[in-house]
């Protein structure tokens, strides 16, 4: 479903050149769900900006069900990801003069009764039935997270990419939020990439992959 040919991510400072990623292939299949572990500054969190299509390679290419990114202009782009794609990162983002449903339907595609019902029923199968009208202020960090996980599946995308979507909750609270993220693969939906340092929150992945220095070990 979605593949990566040879991905390349330089930086360049004056004379010097930084590969943050460097000559990476990898394939996502539909309905798994993948784990990308490393330290800072391994790489991990550029090359789901490159597999997502929030950033461009220098070199190589990435395939989403038989397009290719480099072929897509940005319009194409942007498109792509807000039809397919669901993002998670660590920070939420949330709208803080809106409530958590109404936070949860900025990131639908059709806002419609359909829609409304389905964003209810994601809150209620995070735990927060009985704070939709609450705002991100009158919520806890890991309400938050929540919420923005909601927002994330809402209109159901082919893959959800989460950015160390744990590195600010607790241990207990980042597995609940994990755990969201793993039930969406389960029940079929889609496929899921999570980016993190920490391997306990990768327990229930089907393929772990490494990266270090820019390349996956």
């Amino acid at each position: 479903m979605l593949r990566a040919q040879d991905l390349v991510l330089d930086y360049r400072s004056g004379h010097s050149v930084a590969h943050a990623v460097n000559t990476v292939s990898l394939a996502v299949e539909g309905g798994s769900f993948i784990g990308l572990i490393g330290p800072s500054g391994s790489g991990k969190s550029s090359l789901m900006y490159l597999l997502s299509g929030l950033k461009r390679p220098t070199r190589g290419n990435v395939i989403f069900e038989g397009q290719e990114y480099s072929s897509m202009s940005m319009p194409g782009l942007m498109s792509l990801r807000r039809h397919r794609f669901g993002f998670v990162f660590q920070q939420h983002f949330l709208i803080n003069y809106l409530s958590a449903l109404e936070n949860v339907m900025v990131g639908a595609v059709k806002r419609n009764h359909e829609t409304a019902a389905y964003a209810q029923e994601l809150l209620r199968r995070v735990g927060l039935s009985d704070k939709m009208r609450k705002r991100p202020y009158e919520l806890s960090i890991g309400e938050r997270q929540r919420v923005a996980v909601a927002r994330a599946m809402v209109h159901k995308p082919a893959v959800v990419f989460a950015d160390e979507p744990t590195a600010s909750l607790d241990q207990a609270t980042g597995h609940e939020v994990i755990s969201l993220l793993a039930e969406y693969r389960s029940q079929g939906s889609g496929s899921v990439v999570v980016v993190t340092h920490d391997p306990n929150m990768l327990t229930g992945a089907d393929r772990v992959l490494q990266m270090r220095d820019g390349q996956l070990n």
